[in-house]
Formats: structure tokens, sequence, C-alpha cells
């Protein structure tokens, strides 16, 4: 089967910036927002429990009516405390912490003890996004973010397969009732420039409009470590009456990231002589393109009765060309050792989805001082994906000192030829349910069946090289793998006072054995499911004070079956393992007098594997990698009438082991950030922001057992920002 061309280049770049800079003239001067005296102020951060969740329910409730984690990090707040990228931002939120890598697109986080793309959902204006080989690319910049809700603890009720451990939702920003201008130039410590505008409005009656633009480019923290990314994003909301809106959106993502894979450890142990060191080839390449639309339709066609339609396609282009392993070994006649350096990989995704939503929500009162709201609704998707790589020819590997070298050139990047074809496709019923037993207690559920299924072609060569058709992959001549699963969630909120809630939640959830999308051909996976797994969660939540004092409290327990195991060396692959984890996260919010707002969150939890085997070893015990079972941040905020705010954070990730075994782990950290802003004009404000304040040494992730990836040191950045 012929697939469908799943990239086109944006032919509306320079178009929508150029739109974006001269957007203000589109509105008539009668529209203009007078210029403001809070350009310091920067939202509501994570306290807003009194403010309906999309993320948490399609039922308009609020963190306090849910019985559910729900935690929202305000757009304005991302840009004020100078958050440079959308995993940054997001893992100041409770219980999340970064995974990210060049090989997950820099996106991957970590939620309650479950890692990665296949576990912690990742969702844009409330549509998820299918990964391939594990890999995220958008959204790319935090400038067009409105806000960032998280949901932690299982999501698949909602959302569908690879949410046990939370979804993460990006909320875009949208057109306004009301005329609005932002822009911000930076620049600092790396060579580090940013540029960005928006604006948004209305047109004309019953026409709103949003606009942004942002680029960004630095020359990074290591030796070639140049990077730059560009996002638009436009967005058009057409309202004929105050019962139906029509929103169109578009949006466009090129990044080019570092081509940056860590640092190899000399001797097992992080030696601060090669901390700038970059072990990739000079010419290496990595590029992430993402071109997204979205329609949106929304009627009440009463005030019972509402009904939502989301149609979408986002297309991704994505390329890796790197020589990306490295690893110390000691070398006769070199005291330093050298570095072997191996896997050069090429590979190029593309993919496109497409996709719709529908949903009807009614809401009516049943009498007896009863109340209901229910909403039902389906979903379908189509992923096409061709993948290409180079796997089928020699390693081109090589050995260099750890501290002085040329860096090299790939051999061959012809080799990164088409290899396979899939094509999944995922359908899926679902329904949610809030009834009010009385003004105090209600009962939440909700339940949803999906199917997956994924069909995939390899394209063959022959012997010269050349193109020799196709052929069905999967084994005894099936056509389609097809994953079938229902999930429900049932929970209780109890409110002694309108602003405070006790509740408790029993939610299942699955994720996948590998990655639906990139389904191999191998007949023990063929036969997989997708691993399950349940919850139990209580809390408690209250927003005192008239919102100046937001707390939230969880405890919880998950458990995973199915992970895959083997009993003996060499013997056959079950799914006969299982993980849990267990803790409680808390967040805090505190506005204060005279300007003082604090704001706290931690968690605390046991992860573990329960029963797990691998040949003649047995991990049962131990700990999953790349989760930290301690985190936290605290964030402390003055403003003065006289125009002037000083911020102060710290981010605590503890420590985590870097393999199944357990047999090395990186270090704990806690890293401080700060700024000073002065408020020129009551539209102008300059800000002057320090990373890393004490330019600790430390450790965002790894790509394998002893390649750690650093963290940014000390850093000094200056903005001008405006906003009308």
């Amino acid at each position: 089967m012929k697939m469908i061309d799943t990239y086109r280049p944006a032919t509306h770049v320079a178009a929508l910036l150029l739109a974006t800079c001269s957007s203000g003239a589109l509105a008539q001067d009668g529209d203009r927002v007078p210029p403001r005296d809070d350009i310091l102020v920067v939202g509501r951060g994570g306290g807003a429990l009194d403010r309906p969740s999309a993320t948490g329910s399609r039922l308009g409730l609020t963190p306090l009516e849910l019985p559910a984690s729900v935690a929202t990090v305000d757009g304005d707040a991302i840009r004020a405390r100078g958050d440079l990228t959308v995993v940054e931002a997001v893992s100041r939120a409770p219980g999340i912490t970064a995974a990210a890598n060049a090989g997950n697109g820099n996106t991957a986080l970590a939620a309650r003890g479950f890692v990665g793309q296949g576990s912690v959902l990742q969702l844009v204006d409330g549509i998820r996004l299918f990964p391939v080989a594990g890999t995220i690319t958008f959204p790319t910049d935090p400038w067009t973010v409105e806000r960032i809700e998280v949901l932690t603890g299982p999501a698949s009720v909602l959302y569908g397969q690879g949410a046990l451990g939370g979804a993460v939702n990006v909320v875009s920003r949208a057109p306004s009732e009301t005329a609005r201008y932002d822009a911000e130039l930076s620049y600092g410590a790396q060579d580090t420039w940013h540029v960005a505008s928006g604006a948004g409005g209305p047109l004309v009656e019953q026409l709103g409009y949003r606009l942004d633009a942002s680029y960004r480019r630095s020359d990074g923290w290591v030796d070639r470590g140049d990077n730059h990314s560009l996002a638009l994003s436009g967005a058009l909301r057409f309202a004929p009456s105050e019962r139906l809106t029509v929103t169109l959106r578009g949006d466009y993502g090129d990044v080019t990231p570092m081509r940056y894979w860590g640092t190899p450890l000399i001797d097992g142990r992080f030696d601060p002589r090669n901390r700038r060191r970059n072990y990739n080839v000079a010419d290496a390449d990595i590029r992430f393109r993402d071109d997204r639309q979205t329609l949106v339709a929304e009627w009440k066609v009463s005030d019972a009765v509402t009904l939502t339609n989301a149609a979408y396609r986002l297309a991704s282009k994505r390329s890796w060309y790197d020589l990306e392993s490295y690893a110390w070994a000691p070398a006769a006649g070199r005291p330093n050792g050298v570095i072997e350096r191996s896997d050069n990989l090429g590979i190029v995704q593309d993919i496109a989805q497409y996709g719709d939503q529908a949903s009807v929500k009614l809401s009516a009162p049943l009498g007896g001082g009863l109340a209901n709201d229910l909403v039902l609704g389906a979903e379908v998707n189509r992923v096409n994906l061709r993948y290409s790589n180079n796997f089928a020819v020699a390693d081109q590997a090589d050995a260099v000192d750890p501290f002085d070298f040329a860096p090299g050139t790939l051999e061959d990047r012809a080799a990164t030829l088409p290899r396979y074809r899939t094509i999944t496709t995922e359908w899926s019923i679902f329904g949610e349910d809030r009834l009010r037993l009385s003004r105090r207690l209600s009962l939440v559920g909700g339940f949803r069946y999906e199917e997956d299924g994924v069909r995939r072609r390899n394209i063959l060569y022959d012997a010269a090289g050349a193109p020799a058709g196709e052929a069905n992959a999967f084994s005894g001549g099936a056509r389609e793998k097809r994953f079938r699963d229902a999930t429900w969630r049932v929970g209780t909120v109890y409110q002694p006072a309108p602003s405070i809630s006790l509740y408790a939640q029993y939610a299942t959830g699955v994720d996948p054995v590998g990655t639906l999308t990139t389904f191999t051909t191998s007949a023990t996976q063929f036969a997989f499911t997708n691993a399950k797994g349940d919850q139990i969660e209580a809390g408690a939540k209250a927003a005192l004070l008239g919102g100046r004092v937001n707390v939230t409290l969880a405890g919880y327990r998950i458990v995973k079956n199915d992970l895959v195991a083997q009993r003996v060396t060499n013997g056959p692959l079950e799914q006969i393992g299982r993980q849990s984890s267990k803790g409680i996260e808390a967040a805090l919010l505190l506005a204060l007098a005279a300007g003082f707002s604090i704001e706290a969150n931690g968690t605390a939890l046991d992860a573990r594997f329960d029963d797990l085997l691998t040949g003649d070893a047995d991990l049962s015990g131990n700990t999953p990698p790349d989760v930290p079972e301690r985190a936290g941040n605290l964030w402390l905020t003055w403003e003065s009438r006289r125009g002037v705010r000083a911020q102060a954070g710290l981010r605590h990730v503890g420590a985590r082991f870097v393999d199944s075994t357990n047999s090395a782990r990186v270090p704990a950290y806690t890293v401080a950030d700060g700024g000073l802003s002065f408020a020129l004009t009551p539209a102008l404000a300059a800000d002057v922001r320090v990373y890393n304040l004490f330019d600790t040494r430390y450790v965002t992730s790894t790509y394998g057992a002893a390649q750690w990836l650093l963290g940014r040191p000390r850093s000094l950045d200056v903005a001008l920002r405006a906003r009308l």
C-alpha cells in the first residue's frame, strides 16, 4: 500500500513572522488595552485549584472537584522565570522530573516511578501524540504556551494506552477578547539569543486571532554545542454566536538541538577536565521539524447540551546522523586511556498523524438534590510512518584521547535508506460521569474502550542495494497486530467546605510493551499484550483565604503487571514481570503580605521491580532506571510597589540508577536559579536571570550507563520584555 507523504515543508513561515510583527495594525485603536501597571505580574503558578482543568476531566471540573492529582504551571510564570524549554517548565510541577536526551526528542519525563513516552503521555490541547521509537518532538517552545497541566497517576481512561505514570497537557495560547501584544529580546552566556513576539485580540466583530513567533540560538555549553530553533503559531477563532465557536490553528517547529550525547566517565568517575568535551563527530546533524493543524468546534446547543469536535493533523520529520556512544577504556602507553566511540547512527522518521475527537456533554438536575454531568465521546487516529536507518551497514568506530582529539567526520550518510513502513490505527469510545449526591459529596467515574492496530511492511533491497519491493513483516502471514484494552476509574470527593476537598480514587491503565508505531517483526513480541496496571490514591486539597493559600497532598500506590521477563538465560521472553511504586506528593502556594509569595512542592516515593528476571539475574527489589525517589521545587518571589521583582528558586532531583541491575547511579543535585526584574515603564521591563547560581555540576539524564548528560553551567542572561 502506498504511504502518504508524511512531511511537507511549511510555506507560511515568512508570512507568519511578518504578520506577527505587524499585527498591531489589524486592531482598531479602540480595541487596544491601555498600558498596564502589572508588567511584572507572573501568573498564578500551580495553585489554580478553583479553575476548571481540561486535563483531569472532560467535564469542566476544577481540581477541587476531581478525585485526582492535577497541577498547573502558568505560561506567564514560565516566561518570567526564563525556562528555556517545555521540559524545564513542566519539571517544576509536583512529581515530574526530566529523563530527556536527543534520542527521545529531549522531551521524556518521569512520574510516580514510571519513565518515558510509553508511561507519561504527552498531549497538546488535549490531543495525544503517538511516539515513534520513544520520541516526541512537539511542542517546541514555551513562548507559545498558555499553561501546562499535569495529571499524575493513570490517565488511560481519558487518553488511552501509554499513561500509567501520568499525562502532561500543553495548552497553547489562544485568541483573546481584548488586544494584547508581547515581545522579548534576550542575550546571555554561551552567546545565547532569544527573539520573540506575539499578538492577539479581535480582528473584527466575531473574529479573533493569536500569532506568536520565537527564535532561539546558542553556542551551547560543550564543544560544537551550537543549537537553534524556530517556533511559529497562529490561530483564528470565529464566534458567530454566543453558543458556537470555531477555532483554526496552525503550528510549526524547526529545532536543531545540541549534537551532544553525554560526557563519558573516566575510569568510572566524572572527570571535570572533559566537562566541555563533545565526543560527537564534527558534521553530526540532528533536526526535528513538526507541522500541525487543528480545527476545533464547540456548540452549546442548550444550557444542558454541548457538542465538541476536534480534527487534527501532525506531520513530523526527524533525522539523526551521529556517532553516539562513548566509553572509556585503558590503553597501553596512554596514561589517560582512550574514549572508544561507536554507534554511527543514521535515522530518519517521517510521520503523519491524522485524527478526530468528538464528544457530547449532558448536564441535568435529577431531582431530590441530585445533579449529573455526563460526557460521551469517540476518537479515531491514523499514523503513517516511513522509517529509514543505516542499521544494515558496518558500524563506524574509533578510539580517541579523552582530552585532545580531532572529532572527525561521518563515513557514509547514503547508507541511511528506507527500511520499513507502518500504518497504525486507533479507535476508542469513552465516557465520564459526575453524580452529585449532595452539596458536599459526589461520585466521579469514567471508562474507555480502545483498539490499536499496526501493520508493517519491510522495504527490500537486492544484492546491489537497489529497491526490490516490499514484504509483509508479520510472522505466520498475519496482516495486522491488534491490541484491545478497557480501562476505568471511580472516585469520590467530599467537600466539608467549598474550598476544601477530601478524595479517594481507584484507576486502571495500560502501557505498551515497546512502541506501538514501530512494532517489530519478532514472533515473541507479536504475542505480547499491553502491560496492565492500577492505582489507589487518596488525598486532600484546600484553597484558603480567597485563594492566597493553596495546599494539596496525595498518597498513592501503583502496580504494573505483564512486564517482559526471562526465567532462564536464552529462554523465552514472557510477560511475567511486575513493577510497583508507592509515595506521596505535596504542593503549597502562599501569597503573603508585602508582595511575598512562596511556591513549593515535593515528592517521595519507593519504586521497585517486585518480580523481574533476566536470565540468571533476579532484579526483584531493584529500583527502575531514571527514577529519582526524591524530588522537589521551591520558588520565592517578592514584588515591590515600585516596579521591582526578585525571584529565587531551587530544583532538587534525587539520585537515579542508570540501569535495571542498579550497578551504578548518578548523584542527586540541587540547582539554584534567580532573577531581578525592573519595570522601566508600565509596559516595559528589564530582566536579569541567573541560572545555576553556584555552578553545580549536575546530570540531567544519561545515555547508557557511563555517559552522563550535564546541565547548563552558571549563566547570566539579560532580557527586555514588553507588553501592551
